[in-house]
């Protein structure tokens, strides 16, 4: 492989976020997965969705766990069941898509970061539901909410991160909320 090629594939990151049934990593199910690579300026190099099929039963007695949440996101709730009836697929082929995107985007044989807003949670599924794919990522985490934490607190400053609980939608915003916080320090 080309030096250059291969180094250009070390310095990126891997931006994940699963929209879920509900925060149980063991009695949830993931629903959708969007991945983004990019490099350390944020510009995005490649996309990828998922769907994954999770039964009607379970998607409804799980949700109903979390009604609050999905009552108060219609929209999202509506969209996510619609598109998980019409095009949901096995969690084992989203995994090996996602998969073959990682070795596509990222020099074989490396750990890859891992980023995204409460992204340990994001993990939590992972490890449950795709060992295959934890195995591939670096044990250290790009956490957006770490700098959430600081910056309201210590700064009394606050990004208004659009809400849009979709997968892709909701990385591009973690995406823009990092790019503020990065602004407001200093080089």
């Amino acid at each position: 492989m080309d030096k250059k090629l291969a180094n250009a594939r070390t310095n990126r990151i891997l931006w994940v976020d699963l929209e879920m049934t509900g925060l149980d990593p063991i009695k949830d199910r993931i629903l959708e997965v969007a991945a983004v690579v990019t490099d350390w300026d944020f510009k995005e190099i490649a996309t990828y969705e998922g769907i994954i099929k999770v039964g009607p039963r379970l998607m409804e007695r799980r949700m109903k766990v979390s009604k609050d949440f999905w009552d108060a996101n219609p929209e999202a709730r509506d969209g996510l069941i619609k598109q998980n009836l019409e095009k949901g697929r096995s969690g084992r082929t989203v995994e090996n898509e996602l998969l073959a995107f990682i070795d596509e985007h990222f020099e074989a044989g490396l750990p890859v970061l891992l980023a995204g807003n409460s992204i340990h949670q994001d993990k939590r599924f992972i490890v449950n539901e795709w060992p295959r794919l934890d195995a591939r990522l670096h044990y250290r985490m790009l956490d957006v909410s770490a700098w959430k934490v600081v910056f309201e607190a210590k700064y009394k400053k606050r990004f208004a991160k659009p809400e849009e609980h979709r997968a892709l939608g909701d990385i591009r915003g973690s995406i823009m909320e990092l790019k503020y916080y990065l602004a407001k320090v200093k080089a």
